[in-house]
């Protein structure tokens, strides 16, 4: 487990991130948490007197590493950008996204659509479950698990299907 402090950042300007609340995580830091990594992982322990897991850091470049901090933990810490936290993390091996089980009925309906799914990096499929399950209402749940297996039947990874979503080109 590492220990840092940090302040807490935000992107005005920066694509899909912009208003993003961020934690920055430099190169050498990153690779004692999890050694030789250049794409996304999961991190578990303390921000401040909170305790966290799942959250995913994910790569900036150069070895270096953001994790966003979402509205929910940063009410719980009660801090916004500039404020400094302590940070005790490490990598979270034990992080799994479940399911849902509307989802794998529907997939499961054509074999190649499991299979795309499946294909998927773990972080794309944590991405649509995780989008899916966020849905407030019935009816949005439903556009998000057509909209995924629309996508799976394009082979889509999750950042394709929200551009193509958006009219942005591919």
């Amino acid at each position: 487990m590492i220990h840092f402090k940090a302040e807490i950042e935000r992107f005005e300007q920066m694509g899909e991130k912009t208003g993003w609340s961020y934690v920055f995580i430099p190169a050498a830091l990153a690779s004692e948490i999890k050694p030789d990594c250049k794409k996304s992982f999961r991190v578990k322990g303390k921000i401040d007197h909170i305790e966290v897991e799942g959250m995913a850091t994910m790569p900036m470049g150069e070895g270096d590493f953001i994790l966003a901090l979402k509205t929910e933990v940063r009410k719980r810490l009660k801090k916004e950008a500039g404020a400094s936290l302590e940070l005790f993390l490490e990598e979270d091996k034990d992080f799994k996204v479940e399911m849902p089980e509307d989802l794998e009925i529907c997939l499961s309906e054509e074999e190649h659509l499991m299979r795309n799914f499946l294909e998927q990096a773990k972080s794309h499929q944590n991405y649509y479950i995780n989008w899916i399950n966020q849905a407030k209402t019935e009816t949005t749940r439903t556009k998000r698990i057509v909209m995924t297996i629309t996508a799976m039947d394009k082979k889509q990874d999750f950042g394709a299907m929200i551009r193509e979503s958006q009219g942005k080109k591919l």
